[in-house]
């Protein structure tokens, strides 16, 4: 499934079985909960914190696509076609930064 498909997924579903878009501030705030979500688990599993008991089942998977589902919601209803944004950011990226990488000394 490429981006424009996911985003008509979303705005389906969202027809089908939500009332209506929340509004982009609400999103908003949905989205920092979201990506909270996976920066726990990401401190806690993968960062020197300990995971907690009740962290342990969490699946990073599942709180990622929490996170791409509501950044969908806001390209909907701000009209943002996120296929041409990205393709576009990737396109950038790739001028811009190709050889930046590759020189980086950090990176060796």
């Amino acid at each position: 499934m490429n981006i424009k498909n996911a985003q008509q997924a979303v705005d389906e579903w969202i027809q089908n079985h939500g009332v209506r878009y929340f509004n982009e501030l609400t999103n908003m705030a949905q989205l920092t909960e979201e990506v909270g979500e996976v920066a726990r688990i990401i401190a806690r599993r993968y960062g020197e914190q300990s995971e907690k008991e009740s962290d342990k089942n969490k699946d990073l998977g599942e709180e990622l696509a929490d996170v791409l589902f509501v950044v969908l919601c806001l390209a909907n209803q701000t009209n943002v076609d996120l296929q041409q944004a990205f393709d576009k950011k990737l396109d950038l990226k790739t001028k811009r930064d190709h050889d930046r990488h590759h020189n980086n000394e950090k990176l060796k």
